[in-house]
């Protein structure tokens, strides 16, 4: 009885000390990427600065121009002051530094307002766009790309793989605009099935399912849009993924022991195939907010993208610098993310 609670003992100690061990291994871990994301991020802030302050020959006559009314000397003088653009350039990029961590992205002399007034409404209809499409993504794509992968060859496997490849090469926002002409204006026979653009029918007055089904209705071309391009990717990865894992020998012991093909598949094989997409479906959620600039612009979605589009018109230097700040910042985070949940996936990255 004394042995068997010196080893009971013995066992605990050894399972606290392997948790702590874990532990001190997860927060070194957590603070390496954190690190990373830093210097990636200042790197960022440094190449916004260059090309948005920096680059630009005469910032104040781009801005003047952007205000659309003339400017005596005086008013220039004023502005060139205001800009900081007599200070030396450490000081301008310590203060430029400052501002974009505390989210201060400066004034549009274009919309006569802050940049972060003007960001904050379109974050939303944004996330609502990407987010919506990121989702069918997956799901559709991950499922066709599983199925395709893991009998290559069959007639599912060569439609998947052939339709994938030719949307993942199909510019964006040109298929946006043959959807936009054949279902947004119809085509011959073809009725206009849905909205040409906008996020809501003007003048519409409804109760609150009333106006979801509305926004929905409007949602329907951008998202098919941004999901035929995105799911495409996920579809061609996963198959490359599950393929590799169909000669391994865990999957050959798992049939053995009699599993049914779907259980074989579903609890052997996908888990181990999904590691390699996890990275890649993060970063695509990140930049898809980049991304949707041209969807935005095609449809008229007023989001992030269509606001870039049009401070790019202007050129509006103070809206773009801030909005390059944000997209930038959003793939970094989404890396980060990504890191963070493949270590927590993949036992081979906790060993490390």
């Amino acid at each position: 009885m004394a042995v068997f609670s010196t080893e009971l003992v013995d066992a605990e100690q050894d399972s606290a000390a392997t948790d702590r061990v874990e532990r001190t291994a997860f927060w070194s871990y957590l603070a390496r990427k954190i690190i990373t994301a830093l210097i990636s991020l200042f790197v960022v802030l440094v190449i916004g600065f260059v090309l948005f302050t920096i680059m630009p020959q005469n910032p104040v006559a781009s801005i003047a121009r952007a205000t659309g009314k003339p400017m005596d000397a005086a008013q220039l003088a004023a502005l060139r002051k205001s800009l900081g653009l007599d200070e030396p350039i450490w000081e301008r990029f310590a203060i430029y530094v400052w501002h974009s961590i505390t989210l201060n992205l400066g004034y549009s002399y274009g919309y006569n307002q802050s940049v972060a007034s003007l960001v904050l409404p379109r974050v939303g209809p944004t996330l609502l766009l990407t987010g919506s499409s990121t989702l069918i993504s997956i799901v559709v794509g991950l499922w066709l790309g599983a199925r395709a992968g893991w009998r290559p060859g069959r007639w599912l496997d060569r439609i998947a793989s052939g339709v994938s490849l030719t949307l993942w090469s199909v510019p964006t926002f040109w298929l946006g605009l043959i959807l936009l002409i054949v279902l947004g204006t119809g085509v011959g026979p073809i009725p206009t099935l849905f909205p040409s653009g906008g996020m809501t029918t003007p003048g519409f007055t409804g109760g609150p399912v009333a106006q979801v089904l509305d926004v929905g209705w409007h949602l329907a071309l951008p998202c098919l849009t941004l999901v035929l391009v995105v799911f495409a990717q996920y579809v061609t990865i996963m198959r490359s993924s599950l393929i590799d894992e169909l000669g391994s020998p865990y999957l050959l012991t798992a049939r053995a022991k009699g599993l049914r093909d779907d259980d074989v598949l579903r609890k052997h094989a996908l888990p181990n195939a999904l590691l390699p997409t996890v990275t890649v479906i993060f970063l695509q959620i990140g930049g898809l907010i980049s991304g949707a600039i041209t969807v935005e612009t095609v449809f008229s979605w007023p989001g992030l993208g269509l606001l870039t589009y049009d401070a790019l018109k202007i050129p509006d230097l103070e809206l773009l610098q801030g909005t390059f700040v944000i997209f930038s910042a959003s793939i970094i985070a989404m890396n980060l993310v990504a890191d963070l949940l493949y270590r927590v996936i993949d036992p081979r990255v906790r060993a490390q």
